[in-house]
């Protein structure tokens, strides 16, 4: 069967991109930087639970003259496990402050995260070791724990799941983690577009990075750091200007809940990309797009 081709395919062509590799707590974590190099603006942005640097691609293919670097997390993508830490959300955040210590030593970017990405950004930039940077955004911000969220029948049933992955040897365990009757079920539940096209791209999307998770332990690591935190819990400790780009459909992130968690942040502006749900990422990178870009205008 032919690749679904991407609807965003030309406009990322269009992006300068070189893949790179750096060494970060004691590892090595594989980055990709997009976009000019003598760019106005720099975003390091972080992706959700299961993903790689591709799924943030249709957002930075609609951010002109911004430079942005997507590492791929720890155990996920191209990047191999941490080798001292755990893939939780203190290890994840470690990581990324190390990390932007490494890529912005001089503090001038801004850090982003998507899903559980905006999880791990605002705990990165949480309390007294957090780095310098200019600002956070954060694209689908986990504002409450899916356990207590309006999905929490699908998040426990999610949870039972990769319970039984975890009771099963190791071989059965992550070949049910990596069935492709789960990964679709996941993506047709969060999808909101109409668009045909868009809805068999979306999947295929899934279909082609949603199991390329290093093994099990560190999954379920991950997915239960996932379901379990907020960005809540970081948000009165960090100080610096902070987008929140939310989505009117996001029944993982409800509306409610964004709208209380911008009043927890000393400085924090809310965003509502209107019908679309939790992949604004591939349903309206645009329209995020275009809230990042006047986010990053206002800090100069």
């Amino acid at each position: 069967m032919a690749a679904q081709p991407s609807p965003y395919a030309e406009r990322v062509a269009r992006v300068p991109v070189r893949e790179d590799e750096i060494a970060v707590r004691g590892g090595r974590t594989r980055l990709w930087v997009y976009g000019p190099e003598d760019a106005a603006h720099r975003v390091v942005f972080l992706h959700g639970l299961r993903g790689d640097h591709h799924g943030l691609e249709p957002i930075l293919a609609h951010l002109d003259g911004v430079r942005v670097l997507v590492p791929d997390l720890p155990a996920f993508g191209a990047s191999p496990p941490l080798p001292g830490d755990r893939h939780d959300v203190a290890g994840y955040a470690a990581w990324a402050r190390d990390l932007l210590i490494a890529v912005a030593p001089s503090g001038d970017a801004v850090l982003a995260g998507h899903s559980f990405g905006s999880i791990v950004a605002a705990a990165a930039l949480a309390g007294d070791a957090a780095p310098a940077v200019r600002g956070l955004v954060l694209v689908n911000p986990i504002a409450a724990s899916a356990l207590t969220g309006p999905r929490r029948v699908m998040t426990g049933l999610t949870v039972l799941h990769h319970r039984v992955a975890a009771a099963l040897p190791e071989r059965a365990g992550t070949w049910l983690l990596r069935h492709p009757l789960v990964t679709r079920i996941a993506s047709v539940a969060m999808a909101t577009t109409r668009d045909a096209e868009l809805r068999r791209w979306i999947h295929a999307e899934h279909d082609r990075y949603f199991s390329t998770f290093a093994d099990r332990r560190t999954l379920l690591e991950a997915f239960h750091a996932s379901v379990r935190h907020d960005v809540g819990e970081s948000a009165a400790a960090i100080g610096v200007p902070t987008l929140l780009v939310a989505a009117e459909r996001d029944d993982i992130a409800p509306l409610p809940a964004q709208q209380a968690l911008a009043g927890r942040f000393a400085d924090a502006r809310l965003a509502v990309v209107p019908t679309t749900g939790h992949l604004a990422h591939y349903e309206a990178p645009a329209a995020v797009a275009r809230e990042v870009d006047a986010f990053l205008a206002a800090l100069r």
